[in-house]
């Protein structure tokens, strides 16, 4: 899973709203808002250290004048060292601090539901938000087909059409 710092609110938002819905837990009005500004807290720190993660792992790979084909490697690496989840780990991170969130927060009255049933709930709004980066890949190649694969030109042009086709999307700015 790749998490977006622009769908972060939204997906609090279906969080609190699923399982209250649900009646899985139970949440004040006035206390709503609060809420979901604790879940949106989770994700974001979880977005600094993976933008921490990248920064040193840029830097690594730069002190030792290593190729970028090696970045997902490395990256790896750094991941497992720091504790950071990556990839499919993300969900299942995110929804154990949610829910471990929701024990301790002052905002929410009452749990009802057990741990497993809350997580296939989060788990299921968290993958309603998951963004198929492939298909974003096609059609940013798609805008530049006229180009010859493996130019500067062309990675340079694909950069700017993944750009367009995210702010298209609405994830980012």
């Amino acid at each position: 899973m790749k998490l977006y710092r622009m769908k972060v609110p939204e997906i609090a938002h279906q969080v609190i709203e699923k399982l209250v819905n649900a009646e899985m837990i139970d949440v004040s009005p006035e206390g709503r808002a609060e809420a979901e500004l604790d879940l949106v807290a989770i994700m974001e720190e979880y977005l600094r250290r993976d933008h921490d993660l990248r920064e040193a792992v840029r830097e690594h790979m730069s002190s030792l004048n290593m190729p970028y084909d090696q970045y997902g490697k490395v990256r790896g690496q750094f991941a497992t060292d720091w504790g950071h989840p990556v990839g499919n780990d993300v969900e299942r991170y995110l929804t154990r601090q949610f829910i471990e969130n929701f024990m301790i927060s002052r905002w929410i009255e009452e749990v009802f539901a057990d741990d497993k049933e809350i997580h296939r709930a989060v788990i299921d709004v968290l993958n309603a938000n998951n963004v198929d980066e492939r298909v974003l890949r096609d059609e940013a190649r798609e805008r530049v087909k006229n180009l010859t694969e493996g130019t500067v030109e062309f990675e340079l042009a694909l950069s700017e059409a993944m750009r367009d086709v995210k702010k298209r999307h609405g994830l980012i700015r």
